[in-house]
């Protein structure tokens, strides 16, 4: 793994970001917080998770490990959400604009909310922050297309294309 797969990912991993929320938005701001069989209770839910994560994951990178992750109240509708995900989406790209390719085979340590401590390459939460973000994104596509907002084909070589 070195800088450039990295900056690619984190293209990727904004483009499909940029889909998820512009199929959100069509929906009504009931529909958007409204329970769903999905892991975090919500569409609002799921979407603040993937946020929480990246944003948690960056922190930690650079050397501060947070207590909490962000809280689904603390977003009550889509615009708020948006705008917060713009600011971290511009906070990971300054950190990834500085990293070197020899940064990214160095251990980072941090602590987890529950008070864990870990020790894990760079290049490993990097990826992780990818892969996870996939996984929230996925279920909050299903909803989107169940709720008729289907944000399209989210796959990597669509990107690249």
């Amino acid at each position: 793994m070195n800088t450039t797969n990295v900056q690619s990912l984190f293209d990727y991993n904004y483009w499909v970001n940029q889909r998820i929320l512009d199929a959100a938005a069509g929906l009504s701001a009931e529909k958007f917080a409204a329970p769903a069989d999905v892991s975090h209770g919500s569409l609002r839910g799921t979407l603040v998770h993937a946020l929480g994560a990246e944003w948690a994951w960056r922190l930690r990178c650079q050397g501060t490990s947070p207590s909490a992750l962000l809280s689904a109240d603390d977003f009550h509708d889509l615009a708020s959400l948006r705008g917060r995900w713009d600011e971290e989406e511009q906070e990971m790209r300054k950190y990834l604009a500085g990293l070197t390719d020899e940064a990214l085979a160095g251990n980072i340590e941090y602590t987890r909310t529950e008070g864990t401590h870990f020790k894990t390459p760079l290049w490993q939460i990097l990826l992780h922050v990818i892969n996870h973000g996939t996984q929230s994104r996925s279920e909050a596509a299903v909803l989107l297309t169940q709720y008729g907002h289907s944000p399209g084909d989210l796959d990597y070589m669509v990107f690249l294309r």
